[in-house]
This record gives structure tokens, sequence and C-alpha cells, in this order.
């Protein structure tokens, strides 16, 4: 109803303006004419053209801004100098349509010189039409405008940060999808690797210990000679595992950053609305400050699931020049006291070893602010 009225409210004021001029209007013209039914009609049908502007089209509008123009004039023909305020009221409504600069308002205030009588009441009451009328187009529309065009950017530009958010999820997601499959070819080369390297070695040593087992007694120093061979053989194998496994270990944020988002993935699956955001290089971020990230992470969640009854969790990584903060965020019902229970004393310990920072509050929901050095 405010809305509406907003919208429209110079609408009622011109029509306001509207009947108070005509009043004056049929008053002055019974006063020194004598008002007909010819002039009575003539003023309905000027209201009508006046008023049905408001509900059609931009072309009909000048039609009926002519035709209450022409009815004016005939008025003032019949009727003489009474009419005066309700030509200048019609001028000024043919000075709203057209929207011309500010001058052009004085225009309508020159035909109530026309008057001889009480020329001072009609030129201020042309003035204060000039001012309404002023103010409504060059003020009150301008600014009008102004806003719609804010209100347009603002939409514009948060349409433009959904998208660009949308982007960068959908660009998260696939990175971490990316890093999956990583994981799951190194797991199948590692896989293919050892069995290539290491399958050979370990048969030799199996068909040595079988010969071993039936020369011992009859040939000692030969067996034993085998015996050393294997544990060689052996040896051999164990450090062509090491080298392997430093070679295909997986990057540790990558590793990180899937077990989030699966983490993320089991609240959705359990019907809680969980999200994933990081900015900057997770790969600056020591691996002693993710393990605790991780650690800290699943924690809160699992408070989070268990307590607050919420219906969505946010994990938020932020990596800077020198620290990295990672903030846990749900919706859930929170509480007033904050008690230091296993599991936040536990998360308290790990900040502290890492030298970082925590910080815990239940304002709106519950909130896991960590802040660790990187450096």
């Amino acid at each position: 109803m405010n809305e509406h009225f907003r919208n429209h409210y110079f609408t009622a004021v011109r029509m306001c303006l509207l009947v108070a001029i005509l009043v004056h209007t049929i008053l002055s013209c019974s006063l020194l004419t004598g008002a007909s039914y010819g002039v009575l009609l003539l003023l309905a049908l000027l209201t009508g053209a006046l008023s049905v502007r408001e509900v059609v089209s931009r072309r009909m509008q000048a039609v009926c801004l002519t035709a209450a123009a022409v009815l004016t004039c005939v008025v003032f023909g019949i009727c003489g100098r009474g009419t005066i305020l309700l030509g200048v009221l019609t001028g000024y409504e043919i000075l709203t349509f057209i929207r011309p600069s500010v001058g052009w308002y004085l225009l309508p205030a020159v035909l109530s010189l026309a008057g001889r009588e009480s020329t001072e009441s009609f030129v201020l009451t042309s003035l204060l039409l000039g001012v309404i009328y002023v103010q409504h187009d060059h003020v009150a529309e301008v600014y009008r405008e102004q806003m719609k065009e804010d209100i347009l950017n603002e939409q514009s530009l948060k349409h433009d940060i959904d998208r660009r958010e949308s982007a960068m999820k959908d660009e998260l997601k696939q990175s971490l999808l990316a890093s999956e499959n990583q994981v799951l070819e190194e797991r199948a080369q590692l896989s293919q690797t050892l069995h290539d390297k290491l399958g050979h070695n370990i048969n030799g040593s199996i068909y040595q210990l079988e010969a071993v087992k039936v020369l011992m007694e009859k040939d000692p120093d030969r067996s034993r000679s085998m015996v050393q061979a294997v544990i060689d053989q052996l040896r051999t194998g164990m450090d062509e595992i090491r080298a392997i496994l430093r070679k295909k270990r997986p990057e540790k944020h990558l590793l990180a950053a899937a077990q989030l988002e699966r983490l993320c993935a089991d609240c959705r699956a359990k019907g809680i609305a969980a999200e994933l955001v990081t900015e900057g290089e997770l790969s600056a971020v020591p691996e002693g400050c993710l393990e605790v990230i991780l650690d800290n992470c699943f924690e809160a969640v699992t408070n989070s699931l268990k307590y607050s009854k919420c219906t969505k969790i946010g994990i938020n990584i932020v990596v800077m020049n020198r620290f990295v903060r990672c903030t846990v965020t749900d919706n859930g019902r929170g509480c007033k006291t904050i008690t230091d229970g296993m599991g936040i004393s536990g998360m308290r310990r790990r900040v502290r070893q890492a030298n970082g920072m925590l910080e815990i509050s239940s304002d709106i929901g519950f909130t896991v602010n960590m802040l660790l050095p990187i450096e």
C-alpha cells in the first residue's frame, strides 16, 4: 500500500488541484456570468480528458491534452478571466507531459497576468502550482529514475557476484574432481609399478628360498650364500618400495581439499547444505597446518551435526601472505555459554601447538575461526 502510494502520489495531488480549481472556476463563473449547463458539460469533459490520460498510452495522452487545451480555450472564451487558473493548470499538465527545461514552467504563470482582478493572488497561486510541478518533474522524477538505475545496477552487480560465485564453485568442484581422479590414477600407476618392479624380485626370492630348503643339509655353505643373496635382494626391493612411494605420494593440499569436499558431501547426504570455499593458493599451506585444519574441521562439523540442529554448514579457507584463516560456521541454535569439552579442548590444543589462534562464537549459529601462520 505504501509503495503504491509513493508511486502514484503525484496523480492524487494533481486530481486534488484539478478539483479545487474546478470548484473555483464554477464559483467564479456563477458570480460573474452565471454558469450554464453547457459550461458545466465542458468542465466535465475537461476533467475527463485530464483524468483519462493517467491510464492510456503516451500517444493517447497527447490526444487527451490537446482536447483539454481546446476545452480550456472554449471555457475561457465563455466565462472569461475566472478560468485563468484552469488554463494555468492545463498548461502545467502539458509541460509535465513534454518535460522541458525549468524555465518553461514560468510560462503558465504569465497567463495569470491576463486577469485584472486579484492579480497578485493569481500570480502567487500560479507560481505555487509551478513549484509543485517542477518539484515533481525535475526533482522527484529524477530521484526516482536514479533510484531505478541504482536498483538495476545493484541487481546486475548481485547477478554478476552470483555468477562469479557459481563459476568459482564449479571450478572448485572440477578441481577437486580432477584431484580425486589424479589420486586414483596415481594409485593405479603405483599398483602397476609395484607389480612390475617387485613381482620378479619377490618371486626370485621365493624360488631361492625353496632351493635353500632343499640344499640346507646337503650343502650348508651354498645355502648360506643363497640366503644372503635373498636378504640382499629383499633389501634392494625395500629400497625400491621407498623410492616408489616417495615419488608417487600425492600432494597434501590436494588430499586435504578432497577430504573436506568429501566431508561436505557426507553432510549433504544427511540433508545439510554444506559448502567448501577456498581462496588463495592452498599449496602454500604447510602440511602441519593442513593437518590442524582437517582435524578441527572434522571436529567442528561433527559438533554441528550433533548439537546445533542446523540446516547449513560452511567451511571457508582463505590463504593470505603470512597466515591461513579457516572458518567453520552453521546456522543452528547456538548456545549462550560455550563450555570447553573434549572436542573444543582438542581444537585449542592443536591450534596452540601450531602457534595459531582459535576463536569460537555463538551469537548467530556457531562459528569456529582459526588463524594459523604459514611462515
